[in-house]
């Protein structure tokens, strides 16, 4: 765990992220939080509730829209963790952020890379997140659990990625992002 946990961490620290600007899109942010769970490392994604204003249902990062007073893409994606899932700023370490994606539902995404060495004081916003989900790190680089679909948006082709490593698959902006760090980290 130790040397893989560095190569994580000196593979994104040195990535240099490529930014979008909005060009009238919401700015969001979210953060990929990597958790060492049972002496090893997890992905900690949410299923968001049917309530939401956006992408009901859907298994993500924790993280959402760019507030006023927010001073950075880090400061967005920290207070949208402990307003999901109660976990304090204080509680992660910042490795790093990927290269801002845009996504169909107008917004343009930074995610930010985090690890949360224990999940003590987590408790999911019942409003906001249906289920906090852990999923081993190493399943997301198995090529057998992964697949890719073309689908086509305002005549524009674009590559899907699905990652099949839950009950439900992980697929759409989480997957890009999660993507975007496997072959970083590759």
């Amino acid at each position: 765990m130790q040397a893989d946990f560095k190569i994580i961490k000196n593979k994104i620290s040195s990535h240099v992220p490529k930014s979008i600007p909005d060009g009238g899109a919401f700015r969001a942010c979210v953060l990929m939080p990597i958790v060492l769970h049972e002496s090893s490392l997890h992905l900690l994604l949410t299923k968001r509730t049917e309530s939401v204003e956006h992408h009901k249902g859907q298994i993500s990062f924790p993280g959402g829209m760019v507030d006023h007073g927010d001073t950075s893409p880090i400061h967005t994606a920290l207070r949208e963790l402990e307003e999901e899932i109660g976990i304090k700023e204080s509680a992660v370490t910042i490795i790093g952020q990927l290269d801002d994606i845009h996504i169909p539902s107008g917004f343009v995404v930074t995610p930010i890379v985090g690890f949360i060495e224990s999940l003590n004081g987590m408790k999911a916003n019942n409003d906001e997140v249906a289920e906090v989900i852990l999923i081993p790190l190493k399943k997301f680089f198995d090529t057998t659990l992964q697949h890719t679909e073309v689908r086509e948006l305002m005549g524009i082709k674009h590559p899907v990625y699905f990652y099949n490593v839950w009950k439900e698959p992980v697929w759409g902006a989480t997957a890009h992002i999660i993507k975007q760090f496997t072959n970083i980290i590759s």
